[in-house]
């Protein structure tokens, strides 16, 4: 398949999606497509009303005229009453036949019957002569005057007067089509983006964890916001210019064959290279937007990260880094939106004015020149009302040309979109479980992120109520066991059980409905205190959020708070201290009542004097569940019920503080180098342990 044909595939497979999203709004799609249709109706017929204006009551005075008897709509003329000849009735009689002929800018009265009226005409000395061709015939005239020349168009009055009504009665529809037509396209747009959103985010939480390692947050949220936007323009600007293109680009050339059919058979030579057109711009516009695109997720990104990592940036002088990282980013996306400038300002506006000036002139000079010197083929009026509808159809053209870049940069955006949306998330599963026991056991685990196993044939048993710690260096595979604990990944051997039954077994959804987490650094959003406890969640009350947080004395610390626990928190609540961030998210942990707990490092960020505090407070949490803990400071952990000692993805201790002092093997030599009690070590050999071992107390390693 070539890159063309591959191109093709995919436009025609983000159409077919984004037409099933425009489904969802398909009332009001079809409503603005019915208004566009009659506003599109409306406004050709002016054509038409012109033409039979101009043929058949302003150039129709030129017609044959006879004489007759009655005044009604007939013209009076030297005391004689004269009635054009398709104004009379049946039966009526015909008097004596006369014309009414222009030649310059007079008219010229000749009292008998021309028998050709085309060709060329020239008035002198009280003669009319008519040339046409090699032939020529003369008749005797009379000048007419202003007041005479009125009495003949008079009796045309009423119907013109009934035309141009007709003409504003049509002016007025399209007008109203128009705002119809726009409203309607415009609301359905938002109604489709906003599903769009709906979904996106929607998918954006269900897909895995690591799959966020991968992709950074800027790029993420460029695709939930400006390219949902770019489609939304596709239902907009896009699908209104094209649609009422096509349609009116279809009425007109029914307008044209209606007039004319020769006139409408040469016209036909725009739509192939319409067709062309678009094709070419395409293929150049399509790899422009992709870097366009591309360049303004990653700007996204360079400025959330920026901003998320600020006091670093200004603590290690990285701001004229930052900032000529960034404007290498922005300069490339200056440079790509020049290149579809270019291209935009080559192939739009300018180029389909040469298109229509090139139709004009050869229509012009092929039908135009014989119809003016009376050898025509059309009358005017067909020729004035061609000129107008092809003046009027490159009018349609010129909007769907225009947004050739809007429909490019559309399709790209909502590529975008579907790729993400593509991506494999995890099933949903509606209900819940029970609240299990929390009895965790570990068979013969072994898990590898990539190709290289993290852990290693890990075993081990948390019974109901018990306190669950794990020590190691850093990258001993400690969180890799929380991973697995919480699915966000499942072990290539091995299994995971709580209570008996395997977790994978298990809907994501309801296996985490009973656990609880606090992290080292604990994530607060945007709200209040007591938003950030509930989260939301219908079924904790406020009573349970205030006990929660007295629970964990997160009152002693927030006390002196104005507004209590309805103090409001910014974003990741930079405004409070770690401590009482802390203990905000252990009432959290507390309010939702988990079965399984898990702390990580929860007290390694906490001053001495806060930590006592989180101490109690982590004794209230673990009462009654079975708890991990993550942690550094092996103070924090002697009344654990067993302590897990990881090294290189493996157990390589298992058991009670107690126990293991009394092994003397890692976790005898960490905790004595944290309480700073190790003798000092007599040779080299000795001196290199002890190293290694502070590395591993403070996670270094």
């Amino acid at each position: 398949m070539t890159p063309t044909d591959q191109t093709i595939s995919n436009d025609s497979g983000i159409a077919k999606r984004l037409f099933r999203y425009a489904l969802t709004a398909k009332g009001t799609f079809i409503a603005a497509l019915i208004m566009l249709a009659i506003g599109v109706a409306a406004e050709l017929a002016g054509p038409f009303i012109a033409k039979n204006m101009i043929d058949n009551h302003v150039l129709g005075i030129e017609k044959p005229y006879y004489e007759t008897t009655s005044a009604e709509q007939a013209a009076s003329y030297n005391g004689k009453y004269y009635k054009r000849g398709d104004r009379f009735k049946e039966g009526e009689s015909q008097g004596q036949e006369v014309r009414i002929l222009q030649a310059g800018k007079s008219f010229y009265f000749i009292n008998e019957q021309v028998v050709r009226a085309e060709g060329e005409r020239t008035f002198r000395d009280g003669t009319m002569t008519i040339t046409y061709g090699s032939e020529s015939a003369q008749y005797p005239a009379g000048k007419l005057s202003t007041s005479e020349l009125f009495a003949f168009y008079e009796p045309e009055l009423p119907d013109i007067y009934k035309l141009v009504g007709l003409f504003l009665i049509a002016i007025l529809v399209s007008m109203i089509t128009v705002f119809a037509k726009t409203y309607w396209l415009q609301s359905s747009a938002n109604r489709v983006i906003q599903k769009l959103r709906t979904d996106v985010y929607a998918h954006i939480q269900r897909l895995p964890v690591h799959f966020f390692d991968n992709l950074p947050a800027g790029k993420v949220v460029s695709r939930v916001t400006n390219d949902t936007e770019a489609v939304k323009d596709l239902f907009v600007a896009v699908l209104s210019n094209f649609a009422s293109g096509i349609i009116y680009i279809t009425g007109v050339y029914a307008a044209l064959f209606l007039l004319d059919v020769k006139l409408g058979l040469i016209s036909l030579f725009v739509i192939p290279m319409l067709i062309i057109w678009t094709v070419l711009y395409r293929k150049f516009a399509t790899k422009y937007n992709v870097i366009i695109r591309s360049r303004l997720s990653e700007i996204n990104a360079i400025i959330n990260e920026s901003i998320q990592g600020m006091p670093i940036i200004r603590v290690f002088r990285r701001q004229k880094a930052t900032q000529e990282e960034f404007e290498a980013l922005n300069e490339d996306y200056m440079a790509h939106q020049n290149k579809m400038l270019n291209l935009n300002s080559l192939t739009t506006h300018n180029l389909v004015n040469v298109l229509r000036n090139i139709s004009l002139v050869v229509i012009l000079w092929y039908f135009g020149a014989a119809s003016l010197d009376g050898t025509g083929i059309v009358s005017i009026g067909v020729l004035y009302a061609f000129v107008d509808l092809m003046g009027r159809m490159f009018q349609p053209i010129t909007g769907m040309v225009n947004q050739l870049a809007a429909l490019d940069s559309s399709i790209v955006s909502a590529k975008r979109v579907f790729e993400l949306m593509d991506e494999t998330g995890e099933r949903v599963t509606d209900g819940s479980m029970p609240r299990y026991l929390g009895n965790v056991e570990f068979k013969n685990v072994s898990f590898a992120y990539k190709k290289d196993y993290v852990l290693k044939d890990i075993s081990f048993e948390a019974k109901q109520g018990q306190t669950v710690a794990l020590v190691g260096h850093t990258g001993s595979g400690k969180s890799s066991i929380i991973n697995l604990l919480f699915r966000f990944y499942d072990p290539q051997k091995g299994t995971i059980t709580i209570d008996g039954q395997p977790v994978t077994d298990i809907p994501k959804q309801w296996l985490r409905q009973h656990m609880g987490i606090v992290l080292q650094d604990p994530y607060l959003f945007t709200g209040t205190i007591a938003s950030n406890v509930s989260l939301g969640d219908a079924e904790i009350t406020r009573e349970q959020v205030n006990k929660a947080l007295s629970d964990v004395g997160a009152d002693r610390l927030l006390a002196h708070l104005p507004q209590g626990f309805d103090e409001p928190v910014i974003e990741k609540g930079s405004t409070l201290s770690a401590g009482q961030r802390q203990l905000i998210s252990f009432a959290r942990a507390l309010a939702f009542n988990p079965a399984i707990l898990i702390l990580d490092e929860a007290t390694a960020n906490i001053d001495t004097e806060t930590e006592a505090l989180i101490q109690d407070a982590l004794e209230v949490l673990k009462k009654g569940r079975t708890t991990f803990i993550i942690a550094h400071r092996l103070s924090t952990i002697r009344s654990a019920d067993q302590i897990l000692v990881l090294h290189q993805g493996e157990i390589v201790e298992k058991g009670s503080h107690d126990d293991l002092m009394e092994l003397r093997g890692r976790y005898y030599k960490m905790y004595q180098l944290q309480q700073g009690s190790v003798q000092q070590p007599k040779d080299d050999k000795e001196a290199v342990a002890a190293g290694t071992a502070v590395n591993l107390a403070t996670g270094n390693a």
